[in-house]
This record gives structure tokens, C-alpha cells and sequence, in this order.
């Protein structure tokens, strides 16, 4: 009996001592393992559902063993870990073979540990090299494979490990290599990726090809052996060369991008990098390149004729606003000519007197209101005081008078003196009325100077303007993101075409012809060329510091703008007709190409 008493003193010592020992050694619980919910990078994509952006602290994007490529976890498994579906967290024999083989080099060039010792590092420990943080990591191990299933393991590790060039978990490593998803890679991507935790950077594909190669080739033949794959997919795998995306995925969707974070951060209210979002945008990216390459040679090809000089004034810039007709969906938005040297985006951040692209809306005011294209006014020489008290005398653009004209000749010549009577005639209030139905917000002058486009007004926006003239006169705001979705799926937005009769069905027929005639015997010569029915007016504001063209062909509407950042004139020899219709010719054509 003192025998026993004794026995079991003893192992209450010894059993307080180990839990003293584990309370000392202050192992964390591992909740957080069962509870996986790691930082996500905030994703968008285009109308095609493809990823153009990510947005993050740690750029990773959780998905489930059935989104990737059946081999991508086999090979992790083999390459990391090939008893990992055999051991209980621990693999007693790896550790072994390691040490065996550390004895023997004389160096530490292998490690014993597990993919389950690899989870409970990343998600619980330091990364300090110490008996002690291996010690707790192993007992982490043991109880995270005994209160998790090896897929869940693996699910977590996937999703959570480094992989190199800013990339955690196998999704987001699948966009920064190769640009597509880890449910599309083959077997040589997948070889390269799964070659990586090791040591992402001595093995990057990007900065150390020879080395990746050579770990793919070691992580190949591991699965040869593990009977995952044949030695002759093995070396076809090897043999075959890598294509890896670029850094920077933005690109010339630069000013898209952009504004699509300015306002999905408006809409959630909190930091996108840390929301790990998916954000489903209206970017076709065929018409954003279009847009982009426009504007570059436009804005090239301008510089070369102002032969402005590189100073305090710049040089000319451009913008390009492409909207899908009634639905209100912003297809392509550029913001200047180089996102990467000058980010402002004048798309949409520069507000810029409209000029003479602003008429079609005095005119579709005017036939609301009983006027028709055929209606007749004198274009002479006035004078009309202002509120100031001073004659205000304004003149068309080619200095000459034209006498008794219709309206419809008044707009396809863009005359300003009949557009001035033609205001003075229906009043202010009811063209400001349709501007704002139009979807115009910029303050609107309350005198006769709106006739002539006197209002500050960005590129988006009086595009969209022009969005009644193919809908049967309905507006529609212009919109560049669809939905708003949480990583689980779960619908944080969805957008709800704001739309609004601004005129009438029949008024936007008479405008449309209007509009068509401009390019075919009016101002906008220079934008025809275009298979089909194309329509769209020029603009150039006062002193020619800003040309316009804005125009529709098929189902696209867009604008085209171009001046200096510090509104000084373009030159006397530029206006919307020559500057700016050009480059929207350019553009569509370049979107039909893409099309």
C-alpha cells in the first residue's frame, strides 16, 4: 500500500511538472487554426470576370482544395511532405533522414519538418530558429492533426504559405507567376510553384531561373516516384519553357483601376487592401487599350505640332471617357497619356469648359419645346449686355456671319450666334433642367453663355450626356463597377441602373440625324471613315484651350478631350474638328479591331 501511495506520488509530481513545463513554455491555443480566416487581397476584375488588380497587406486569395488543379496538391504533398496522409503531424522518419543527412554535409540543408508543422509555424510561432520554438512547434503539430482532417490541413496550408514576389497561398502565387488561376495551371507551373516554400526567393522563377528549373526537375520526379505522373509527362513538363506574367499588372488599365478604387473605397467605407473583396468591374480591356493607345499618339502627334515647350506649362494632355449606350456601363477610361508618369486622371478629376459639344443639348431642348431642325434663325452680329453691365459680342469660330440658317445647319456647322438666339428664345432654365436629367452635375451659368458650352465639366460626364440620343432619350449614370462581393460570396452591392426620361423618344431620332450629319457635311469630317452610322459633335472652348469630340458608333458613345494641364491655348490652329475627332476615329477603329 506505501508502495502504491508512493508510486502515485510520484506521478503526480512528475504530471505537475509537465504541466508547469507547458505552462512555462506558454504554447498558444490553436483556435485560430480551426477558425482560419487569414488577411485576403481585395481582387477586381473585368466584364469578362478576369483579374486585372489586387489590392492587399498580404496578397493571398483563399479558395478550396476543389478550386485548384488536381495535381497542385499532390505536389505540394510530395515535394514537402510525401507521409503526410500517413503521419500523425510528425514524421519521426523524415526528421532522421534529415539529421542523417545534415550530419553528413556538415551543414543544415535539410529540415524534418511536416505540412502540419509548416501550418502551426505560420499560423501560431516566430520564425526564430530555436530548439524551444521546434519544440512547441512539434507538440502544436500533433494537436492540430488531431482536431483537423489532413485535407483541412492542407487547405490551410495552401492558402496560407509564402510563396515569393509578395504572393501567400497557391491562388495569388497562380496570378503573380503565370496570370491566371490555380485551377488552370499544368504540370510544369504547377512543378514550379510546388518547388518554392522551401525558399521562395533562392528559388523565384522570375530571379533565379536555373534554380527554379532544378527544383522543378527535383519536385517532378518526386511524384514520378510517389506514381502521381509518368517519367516521360516528367520530362515533356521539364522541357517545356515558362511563361511568366509581368510585374504590375495595372498597366494600361491604369486610370480605370484607379477610379475603381476610389470609389469602391466610397461605397465600403474602410481600406481596400484590408475588405479582401471582389470587386466585378465594366473594364473591357480590348477598348481599354484602344482608349490608351488614342491618347498616347494623339497626344504625341498634338506636342509635335504646338512644338510646346517642356516647361512650366507642360505638354499637352488627353482623356477618353468609352460608355456602353444604354446601359450606362464605362467600357474604357483614360485619364492622360501615361498613368505611370502622369497619374491625374483627367477622365474624371478634370472639370473643363465643354464648349461646343454642350449645343446638342440647347438644341434637344429647343425641340422639346416645339422647334423642329427645320426652324429658321438669322446668324449676325450681336451685341447683348451683361450682367455686369458690359456689351458681351460673340462671334462664330471662322469670324463670318451666315445669315438666315436652320437649326439643323446651325448645329452640323456649330454656329455659336444661332445657338445664342435659339437659347435666348426657349430660356436657360429649361436647358439647365435637361443637362441635369442628363446626368450633368457641374454648376451650370444662368446666363447665355451655356449656349456656348460655359460650363466646367469632366470628360465622363458629358459623354454620358450624349447617352438620350441613342436610348430614346433616357439617361442612364454612367457606372464603372457591377457588384461588390465578400470572399465567401456573400453580395455587398449591386448596382441599379439609375435611369431617367430626359426627352423625348422623338426628340432623340431628330438629334441622332443631327448628329450623324455633323460628321457627314459638318465640323466632324474628320471622325467619318467608319463602316455603319456614326454621329457626334466637336467642341472648342474659348481661346482654343480645349478640343472635343464626342461621338457614337453602334452601341459605344465616347468622348474625347484634349488641352494643357494649365489651361493655356492649344493654338490657334487646333480646334475639336482637327485635334480631337481624329484621335476618336483612331479609337473606334482600334475597337472594332478588338472586337
Amino acid at each position: 500500500m506505501t508502495l502504491l501511495f508512493s508510486v502515485a506520488f510520484v506521478l503526480s509530481l512528475f504530471l505537475a511538472a509537465v504541466l508547469a513545463g507547458f505552462h512555462h513554455l506558454d504554447i498558444p491555443g490553436i483556435r485560430n487554426v480551426s477558425h482560419y480566416n487569414p488577411l485576403q487581397a481585395t481582387v477586381v476584375y473585368d466584364r469578362q470576370g478576369a483579374e486585372v488588380d489586387r489590392i492587399f497587406v498580404e496578397n493571398r486569395t483563399v479558395i478550396g482544395l476543389d478550386q485548384m488543379a488536381p495535381l497542385l496538391p499532390k505536389a505540394f504533398v510530395a515535394a514537402e511532405d510525401s507521409r503526410f496522409y500517413e503521419h500523425p503531424g510528425l514524421d519521426f522518419l523524415s526528421v532522421l533522414r534529415a539529421l542523417i543527412n545534415n550530419i553528413r554535409t556538415g551543414r543544415k540543408s535539410q529540415g524534418g519538418s511536416t505540412i502540419t508543422q509548416q501550418v502551426a509555424k505560420g499560423l501560431l510561432l516566430s520564425s526564430e530558429k530555436t530548439y524551444l520554438r521546434k519544440f512547441k512547434e512539434a507538440i502544436l503539430a500533433w494537436r492540430i492533426d488531431t482536431l483537423l482532417s489532413k485535407d483541412e490541413i492542407l487547405f490551410i496550408y495552401l492558402n496560407h504559405i509564402y510563396l515569393g514576389s509578395g504572393a501567400y497561398g497557391v491562388e495569388a502565387a497562380a496570378q503573380t507567376y503565370f496570370g491566371k488561376s490555380a485551377a488552370a495551371l499544368d504540370l510544369a507551373e504547377i512543378a514550379l510553384l510546388a518547388g518554392l516554400p522551401q525558399a521562395p526567393s533562392r528559388y523565384s522563377p522570375r530571379d533565379h531561373w536555373s534554380a527554379a528549373h532544378e527544383r522543378q526537375r527535383y519536385v517532378l520526379n518526386r511524384m514520378v516516384d510517389d506514381g502521381l505522373i509518368s517519367a516521360d509527362e516528367a520530362r515533356q513538363a521539364h522541357r517545356q519553357p515558362a511563361t511568366l506574367q509581368g510585374q504590375g499588372a495595372v498597366g494600361d488599365n491604369g486610370y480605370y483601376l484607379a477610379e475603381v478604387r476610389r470609389r469602391a473605397q466610397n461605397m465600403l467605407g474602410g481600406s481596400l487592401d484590408r475588405a479582401g473583396v471582389r470587386i466585378y468591374t465594366n473594364l473591357d480591356r480590348g477598348l481599354q487599350l484602344a482608349g490608351q493607345k488614342a491618347i498616347t499618339d494623339g497626344t504625341l502627334r498634338l506636342a509635335a505640332r504646338t512644338a510646346g515647350p517642356v516647361g512650366r506649362d507642360g505638354t499637352p494632355e488627353g482623356a477618353l471617357a468609352c460608355v456602353e449606350a444604354c446601359s450606362g456601363r464605362v467600357r474604357a477610361l483614360v485619364g492622360g497619356s501615361d498613368f505611370t508618369r502622369t497619374p491625374f486622371n483627367r477622365s474624371v478629376q478634370a472639370k473643363r469648359p465643354a464648349g461646343s459639344v454642350f449645343k446638342p443639348l440647347v438644341y434637344a431642348a429647343a425641340l422639346e419645346r416645339r422647334l423642329s431642325p427645320q426652324s429658321r434663325v438669322v446668324d449676325e452680329a450681336i451685341s447683348i449686355t451683361g450682367a455686369d453691365g458690359r456689351p458681351w459680342r460673340p462671334r462664330n469660330f471662322s469670324g463670318r456671319f451666315h445669315g438666315s440658317v436652320t437649326l439643323a445647319d446651325a448645329l452640323i456647322h456649330s454656329y455659336n450666334i444661332p445657338a445664342i438666339k435659339v437659347l435666348q428664345q426657349i430660356g436657360v432654365k429649361p436647358v439647365q433642367r435637361l443637362a441635369r436629367q442628363a446626368g450633368i452635375s457641374a454648376e451650370l451659368p444662368p446666363d447665355l453663355s451655356l449656349a456656348l458650352g460655359a460650363v466646367d465639366v469632366s470628360p465622363l460626364e458629358m459623354t454620358a450626356a450624349y447617352l438620350p440620343f441613342l436610348c430614346d432619350g433616357t439617361a442612364v449614370q454612367p457606372r464603372l463597377i457591377e457588384r461588390i462581393d465578400t470572399a465567401d460570396g456573400q453580395r455587398l452591392y449591386r448596382a441599379q441602373p439609375e435611369r431617367q426620361q430626359a426627352i423625348s423618344a422623338a426628340t432623340a431620332a431628330q438629334m441622332r440625324q443631327l448628329l450623324i450629319r455633323v460628321i457627314t457635311e459638318g465640323t466632324g469630317s474628320a471622325a467619318a471613315g467608319l463602316p455603319g452610322l456614326s454621329g457626334g459633335k466637336t467642341g472648342t472652348s474659348d481661346a482654343t484651350r480645349d478640343a472635343w469630340f464626342i461621338g457614337f458608333h453602334e452601341q459605344l458613345v465616347a468622348g474625347v478631350w484634349f488641352g494643357f494641364d494649365r489651361n493655356r491655348s492649344l493654338g490657334g490652329d487646333e480646334n475639336g474638328g482637327r485635334t480631337a475627332a481624329p484621335v476618336w476615329l483612331d479609337f473606334m477603329r482600334r475597337a472594332l479591331d478588338s472586337r
